[in-house]
């Protein structure tokens, strides 16, 4: 007895995302370290934001948080009012 073979499963093939080029890769690096701080900063603070998720922060090296906010503008705002405050 002759039987045949099972047909091949038919698969399509998912299309291919392009691979990111090291330009695209530097700037979204550089977009998650943080800034460097002003250079009339007042000794022992040190302030920079945060992202998490869809949210931007502002955080100090004395141990200072600011709330988490949808703008990046005004989480810097935040952080240069803290640096401002005595």
């Amino acid at each position: 007895m002759h039987e045949d073979s099972p047909a091949a499963a038919r698969t399509t093939a998912a299309p291919r995302t392009p691979a990111r080029t090291a330009p695209a890769l530097a700037e979204s690096l550089s977009a998650a370290l943080p800034e460097a701080p002003p250079p009339d900063q007042p000794a022992g603070h040190s302030a920079t934001t945060i992202e998490r998720g869809s949210f931007c922060l502002a955080r100090c090296s004395c141990g200072w948080s600011g709330p988490a906010r949808r703008s990046r503008d005004r989480a810097r705002t935040d952080a240069a009012e803290h640096l401002a405050a005595p």
